[in-house]
């Protein structure tokens, strides 16, 4: 049941979308049908529709009149370029750094409230004329008391009572979905609302901000990559927070850094290197690069360094998505449709009763178009937009782990080809992604794993006789009862065999195991065969311990 608040909101939004002229759309959307009656309700927004604009800007127009969620759903929008036709996507773009801004007097007053002291005592100076606006917060320039020069981020006034207000909007919406849309099942929006939320949400709290900030710094430490810049801390609250200033190019400044003598290739293949740095070997990564917030240092233009900024959304993956990931692109670069259905079916992401030939021949009809393009237009999101469109095929669930992936992917390959069109990121990700699997399965990652779990390992050495033990006890226990039990000579001798079957895989698993332990405590090399036999036989002992 609708609420009378979130029926409130339906009717303003209603009366919006009219306004601007995009109730057609409204009323074609069948998730909307429930709720038609709205139209009827506001006859006087008929008469006040947006005049001489665009599509693409009656849509900007209505998403900022909205507010923050909405605006964060354009900016999501504008990313999806494969999606959407080049004058909407363009003028969506807009929401990214031209989102009106609130008073400089308010954001002043923000500040002196969250950190408990005049502005005057905390800063040499401070600009109320705000460097950027976006739709959470906004950023104003300012200097410490030693003069070194630094931004204040501020939260909007009021921001989490109209974010909750309108999360609760898009429950109900995703409710409707869920009850009136066949697709639902599949696609989860109730589910994808709830992770929408964690983000938004996540992105209200600057401390958190803060934190996602000094967790990059550190990650690319000492990188001729990429630079983050520094966070004060005693200067940071939950409203507001405090880091160096960053003085660079916009990266969307192309023909101002090609005057400056930017080497572009390289800068184009950095920023590749760059993401898939984050997502494989650091498993966090800023998943909200748009062009207002990335610059760049070119200090040194044959050496072009990336610069960045607005750290409220970071993406991390399970390391089994990180694996299956890498796998279904090296699968792609190899032209192995059969290994990439394999991988979808391993993964998960697709019911175990779909067939793999026919999984196989979907992949294989999509994939081969894509991959007989010039390498230089072959894009990994539309890659991995792709598969999961044959997925959806055979009804995989939306993986919400993997949205903000392939929205930051399809962001940065954008970026990319807008500096360099003839990018070939094959030729950058392929050594990443080789290197990286190298690492996770060859020897040095198995033996790595097992120092790293060896007190585990240890500790169940020393249960080991106990549980021989046991096992030796059960084994002749069963043979008791089924002596006694049996009626049938030829059904005695039969349960015998097995049981002895049983007990020589028993034993068989316990002298591997022993023979493994031996072949490390005298130090024979190779090192790896020995923890090799050692695991292997301990898991054998255990599988048939278990039965």
């Amino acid at each position: 049941m609708i609420s009378l608040p979130v029926a409130r909101r339906l009717i303003r939004i209603q009366r919006v979308l009219v306004r601007h002229g995009l109730d057609d759309y409204v009323r074609a959307t069948h998730l909307y049908r429930p709720l038609r009656f709205l139209f009827y309700l506001s006859p006087w927004t008929w008469f006040a529709r947006s005049k001489g604009a665009t599509r693409g800007e009656r849509l900007r127009l209505a998403l900022e009149e909205l507010g923050p969620i909405f605006i964060k759903f354009g900016q999501a929008l504008s990313t999806r370029r494969d999606l959407l036709p080049r004058d909407i996507a363009d003028e969506l773009a807009k929401l990214q750094d031209q989102v009106p801004p609130f008073s400089g007097t308010a954001a002043r007053a923000q500040v002196e409230l969250a950190l408990g002291r005049p502005i005057g005592e905390l800063f040499g100076s401070f600009d109320e004329a705000p460097l950027a606006a976006a739709s959470v917060a906004q950023v104003h320039a300012a200097t410490l008391t030693d003069g070194r020069e630094v931004v204040v981020k501020v939260l909007r006034p009021g921001m989490r009572q109209i974010i909750g207000r309108d999360l609760e909007v898009l429950y109900s919406l995703a409710g409707l979905a869920a009850r009136y849309w066949p697709e639902s099942r599949r696609l989860r929006p109730l589910e994808v609302v709830a992770e929408y939320e964690k983000t938004i949400l996540d992105e209200l709290d600057l401390m958190r901000e803060a934190g996602n900030a000094s967790q990059l710094k550190r990650n690319f430490a000492g990188s001729p990559l990429l630079h983050v810049p520094e966070v004060y801390w005693d200067l940071c609250r939950r409203d507001v927070m405090v880091m160096e200033r960053i003085h660079g190019v916009p990266i969307a400044e192309i023909q101002r850094l090609r005057q400056l003598g930017t080497d572009i290739q390289k800068l184009a293949e950095n920023g590749v290197t760059i993401f898939f740095t984050q997502v494989f070997r650091h498993n966090f990564f800023h998943a909200d690069m748009h062009p207002g917030n990335i610059f760049v240092d070119v200090a040194d233009p044959a050496n072009p360094k990336y610069a960045a900024v607005d750290f409220g959304i970071v993406g991390a993956l399970e390391p089994r998505d990180q694996y299956y990931l890498a796998a279904n692109f090296l699968a792609f670069f190899d032209r192995d449709w059969r290994r990439i259905a394999e991988l979808h079916l391993e993964s998960g992401w697709i019911p175990p009763n779909a067939r793999l030939s026919e999984l196989t021949a979907a992949v294989r009809t999509v994939c081969e178009p894509i991959f007989n393009k010039p390498l230089g237009e072959i894009s990994f999101g539309m890659v991995l937009l792709r598969l999961f469109e044959v997925a959806r095929r055979f009804q995989m669930p939306v993986q919400p782990q993997l949205i903000l992936l392939q929205k930051t992917l399809l962001n940065v390959e954008g970026l990319g080809r807008d500096l360099y069109p003839e990018l070939d990121l094959f030729k950058t990700a392929r050594p990443i992604l080789r290197e990286w699997m190298n690492e996770r399965v060859g020897p040095e990652a198995f033996a790595k794993g097992l120092r790293d779990h060896w007190p585990d390992l240890a500790e169940s050495l020393k249960m080991l006789p106990v549980v021989l033990q046991r096992a030796v006890r059960r084994a002749y226990e069963d043979d008791f009862r089924l002596r006694t039990q049996s009626s049938s000579v030829e059904a005695l001798r039969e349960e015998l065999r097995t049981e002895q079957g049983r007990r020589s895989s028993v034993i068989a698993g316990a002298a591997f195991f022993l023979g493994g332990v031996v072949w490390l405590a005298l130090g024979t090399p190779p090192d790896w065969l020995g923890w090799l036999c050692a695991i292997g036989g301990g898991g054998w002992l255990l599988a048939r311990l278990r039965n």
